[in-house]
Formats: structure tokens, sequence, C-alpha cells
């Protein structure tokens, strides 16, 4: 198992709500599961804090990260302020050529859905937001937006894990398409927005359960 295989498998355990926040990183058991080395275990541990969702403490090992509900609300105000914006540059009229690629993830991601195959989900919510947000114009916008995405993994899987979350996202989809051809700018802004905040209700929801 490589370093460049290990990565993504881990993220994937965080994405689909296999290890949730605060969940230990255990070498050996990792070793033995996906027939690594140590140094690579380690270095995907060092990977992963990079990308701001795991913690690694001296003496103690590496965990998920977990949030405090300050921490997620600054990183959703971030994600809000950085999502509007871009809505805001994308053009409308909106090309023909945007609109086919957001109707064909459109399609891929709703039947990924109906059939329940959550890696397609949540490879098929990237393409669409990807596609959107890409169309802003602003290179560094768009990397930044993915970069916040990416550290809400953790947040953003209370939303993967549940069916009718699952269903709402998918009409929601419908609907920014749906502001985005029709020309409503204040709409498509509104719901490009409002499109996040189910993943951090339902994160703050499951946190408070806990306490």
């Amino acid at each position: 198992m490589t370093l460049s295989s290990l990565v993504p498998l881990l993220e994937d355990d965080i994405i689909f709500g296999r290890l949730r926040p605060n969940d230990r990183l255990v070498e050996d058991a990792l070793m033995d599961v996906h027939g690594a080395k140590r140094h690579v275990v380690r270095q995907a541990f060092v990977e992963l804090e990079k990308l701001g969702i795991v913690v690694r403490e001296p003496n103690k090992g590496a965990r998920i990260k977990a949030f405090s509900p300050k921490e997620v609300a600054d990183i959703y105000d971030i994600r809000s302020l950085l999502q509007g914006h871009a809505a805001q540059l994308v053009p409308m009229p909106a090309p023909a050529a945007l609109l086919q690629a957001l109707d064909e993830a459109y399609a891929a991601h709703s039947a990924a859905v109906d059939a329940g195959n959550l890696r397609t989900v949540y490879q098929m919510n990237n393409v669409f937001h990807d596609t959107i947000f890409d169309a802003c114009g602003n290179d560094y916008l768009a990397e930044e937006i993915r970069r916040y995405a990416t550290l809400a993994h953790a947040v953003r899987s209370y939303r993967i894990g549940d069916p009718a979350l699952l269903r709402q996202a998918r009409d929601e989809h419908a609907a920014i398409i749906e502001a985005l051809r029709s020309g409503h700018r204040t709409r498509f802004v509104g719901l490009c927005v409002a499109h996040i905040e189910p993943s951090r209700l339902a994160y703050l929801k499951a946190a408070s359960a806990l306490d």
C-alpha cells in the first residue's frame, strides 16, 4: 500500500462516516487492514493533518479532528462567503455547455442517490459543485472553495449518511440548476449558500447528543 493510495482510503472513511470526530487512528490496525508499512501510515497522518482533518498529539497518536460549535460556525461562515461570491461571478445567461454539464452531473448524482451508491453520490456531488464554482472564472476562489469543502469532510459526512438529507440535497441541486437556467441571480446565489447548511446542522445535532 502506497501513500498515494492510503490517504484517499482514509479520506473515504471520514467522508462516509466510518471514522467519526475524535476516533483514534491506530497505526497497527491500519497496517493490518491496508497492508501498509508503518512509515506509510505515519506519513498518511501527516498528509491528513495538512488537510486539517486529522490531529496528531505527542504521546497520544492521531485522531479525527472534532470541531467545536464555534469552529464549525467559523468554517461555514467562510464557506458561505466564498460560495456566495463565486455564485455572483458565474455568468448569466448561463452558457449552454455549463447547463449541460450540470444536467449530466445532476442525473448521475440522482441515480446514485436512488441506488444508495454513496461513493458515486460523493463523487458526482463534487463534480456538480466544481462545475458551478469553476465557472466563476477565478481559479484561486474555486480552489479555496474546494479546500474548505475538504476541511469540512467530517461535518459533511453527516449528510452523506442520511438518506433523507441526500434526497434533500438532490432537490436543492435541481433548484440551483433551474435558478441558473432562468437567470435568477439572487435565487441562485441564495441556494448555493443555503445548500451547505443542512450538513452543519446535522453535525451540531449529533455532537450535542454526545455531550
